[in-house]
């Protein structure tokens, strides 16, 4: 989907704070492309936390890269795999910045060339190269079926690693007899800078973002592993597994969260647009919508619509407010909602506060009703007090 493109659920002329994403925070884990993301998000009204999970190392700086092209430049292969676009052309450009790019060209000139994928054909393109196959899936599966239908014994293929890891690709090739020469186009290190991740674990633990999105394995896996070292991994994975959905751009990028008994959603076509659209689909169906005094309320991550209208609401207030919707209609007590307050301590005059402002920011002070010496309760309509009666 085109970025300027309307989304799904959009009306003509509609501002995002009034998209189908409006009141929901999603976090960013991704450290390539994130703007691209944000932006995506942004516009169909999602308020975005953006940590990166990981952090690439530049191509000239690797090693590992410069020794592979200089052993592929040697021993020229039989086989090369172009996985991605952004991969390939750094490559390229790479090899060109330590002399050896067109050296790189003339090997890559006579070989077998697939490509997986429309955007890595147009890199490869680029480059004068020509690409002999290209599969109509752009998955790694359909690749790996070619390449053993035609048989592998004896050749020696290379393959472009981008960052993530290709789960039996490798394996099945080397099975097969190939000699395969992995290609470290990328690799993935630790952020420089872990405050924006922990910033993003707190947020997961205390249910202030509505979604985390993933965009490849090793982000993943970082993320995880900053929590087990806080010791925060069982409160992370809980969350996960109730309040925060976890999105993934596809099924590699969601194997750790698996491994760890966490269910993700991912989009049919493993990109960043398809990606959002199904955030614009699942996040509306999560929230909760009740009859309330005559209106309808829908609570969302950090906002309430009412009646269709995105009313803001401070943390404390939307703390308070899934307290109430967790019983609709029934009463619950001020000791209660006190411990629902971050950080409040133990004065009830807090709860007093908070409410006064929630019932200011929804616009409409009927919908919380005060029993007096009792608490307060949401005023569930007449007519829905049986649906949620044994609730």
């Amino acid at each position: 989907m085109d970025d300027e493109q309307q989304h799904p659920g959009q009306q003509p002329g509609q501002r995002p704070d009034q998209g189908p994403l409006a009141g929901f925070t999603v976090g960013v884990t991704a450290a390539r492309r994130a703007d691209e993301l944000a932006a995506l998000l942004r516009r169909r009204g999602a308020a975005v936390l953006h940590a990166p999970a990981l952090r690439i190392v530049p191509l000239s700086d690797d090693g590992e890269l410069l020794a592979a092209t200089k052993e592929l430049i040697d021993h020229v292969p039989d086989v090369v795999v172009a996985t991605t676009a952004i991969g390939f052309r750094g490559w390229v450009e790479a090899a060109d910045g330590w002399g050896l790019g067109e050296q790189l060209l003339d090997r890559l000139r006579g070989v077998e060339l697939l490509a997986r994928g429309p955007k890595v054909k147009g890199a490869v393109r680029a480059t004068g190269l020509t690409e002999e196959w290209s599969p109509a899936g752009e998955s790694m599966a359909e690749v790996l079926d070619r390449l053993l239908a035609e048989g592998v014994d004896g050749r020696r293929v290379a393959v472009q690693l981008h960052g993530e890891p290709l789960p039996g690709f490798v394996e099945a090739l080397r099975a097969a007899g190939a000699e395969v020469v992995p290609v470290p186009v990328y690799r993935w290190m630790p952020p420089e800078d872990i405050g924006p991740v922990d910033r993003l674990l707190d947020a997961v633990v205390a249910r202030a973002v509505d979604a985390l999105t993933f965009t490849s394995a090793p982000a993943a896996a970082s993320l995880l592993s900053r929590a087990e070292d806080r010791g925060l991994v069982d409160e992370v994975l809980a969350a996960l597994g109730h309040d925060v959905l976890a999105a993934c751009v596809g099924p590699v990028t969601a194997l750790p969260l698996q491994a760890r008994g966490v269910d993700t959603v991912q989009p049919e076509r493993f990109r960043l647009g398809p990606l959002v659209q199904l955030l614009c689909q699942e996040l509306p169906g999560r929230a909760r919508a009740l009859p309330v005094a005559g209106h309808r309320m829908e609570i969302r991550g950090h906002a309430v619509l009412v009646d269709g209208e995105l009313k803001p609401v401070p943390p404390a207030g939307m703390s308070l407010l899934r307290a109430l919707a967790r019983r609709p209609g029934w009463v619950v007590p001020r000791s209660e909602l006190l411990r629902a307050l971050p950080g409040s301590g133990r004065d009830e005059h807090a709860v007093e506060t908070a409410m006064a402002r929630l019932r200011t920011a929804l616009g409409a002070p009927k919908l919380i009703q005060t029993v007096v010496k009792r608490g307060y309760r949401l005023a569930l309509d007449p007519a829905a007090d049986a649906k949620y009666a044994d609730a």
